[in-house]
């Protein structure tokens, strides 16, 4: 059995990902929002890598029960209906509703992971019921990979810590797992922070939400098991 962390989707290809289970994490703020506006009644989330592709992504969508949402560095994009906040992802504004997003890091992960069989997408959020599907993954499987959003382009500790915490999990009774370099690196920053809301305070992309006035996404994402779904990501759609 085997566990392989990414800090970053950097360098991944199709031809490393094929048929392999994989959890896609960007705490702050991406997979938190997908899976808020999941439990919240959208219908789907359309995952773009840029703000040009969701614009053409949802162009070829009817009209009526499309939003487009996202941001750029931190804030929502000129023109769209959300941004990125787990927080406008409520019952009221996404019910019923496809959602195209863009943002920096958490969507283009999720476009790296394609290939995968499953794809789930996973954050504090939903963490109880994640652990669950993934120790079930790796247990039917045999292997599990976790890939971390990372803040442009670089690790971020706040998907780091929730990777190792997963790892932790998934491998809870299984007598011998293999960890790659990160995984066990990632394990090792689980002993260093004894919540998430520790592991995201003083966090690079905490700091910046916080200049942008968006501290109550950080508290948000830090509290963790609110939502029982794990969302998938099956043909460029997540249900």
């Amino acid at each position: 059995m085997k566990i392989d962390v990414y800090f970053t989707p950097l360098g991944l290809g199709a031809g490393d990902l094929g048929g392999r289970g994989i959890v896609v994490i960007d705490v702050l703020r991406a997979t938190t929002t997908i899976v808020t506006a999941l439990a919240n009644g959208a219908k789907a989330v359309i995952p773009a890598a840029t703000s040009e592709e969701a614009v053409r992504l949802a162009s070829h969508l009817e009209k009526d029960g499309v939003l487009l949402a996202g941001e750029r560095r931190s804030v929502k994009i000129d023109g769209f209906a959300l941004g990125n906040s787990p927080r406008e992802m409520t019952p009221a504004a996404v019910a019923g509703k496809t959602i195209v997003l863009a943002t920096t890091n958490g969507t283009p992960a999720l476009v790296a992971a394609q290939g995968g069989e499953p794809v789930l997408v996973g954050a504090p959020a939903n963490f109880r019921v994640l652990g669950e599907r993934a120790r079930q993954l790796l247990a039917t499987r045999g292997d599990l990979v976790i890939i971390c959003a990372g803040r442009e382009k670089q690790f971020a500790i706040e998907d780091a810590y929730t990777a190792g915490r997963l790892v932790k999990v998934a491998k809870k009774g299984t007598r011998k797992v293999e960890l790659n370099d990160a995984a066990r690196a990632a394990l090792v920053l689980t002993e260093q922070f004894a919540s998430w809301k520790e592991a995201l305070a003083d966090s690079e992309a905490a700091l910046q939400l916080a200049e942008a006035d968006l501290a109550e996404d950080v508290a948000f994402a830090a509290k963790a098991d609110r939502f029982g779904v794990v969302p998938t990501y099956a043909n460029r759609r997540i249900t």
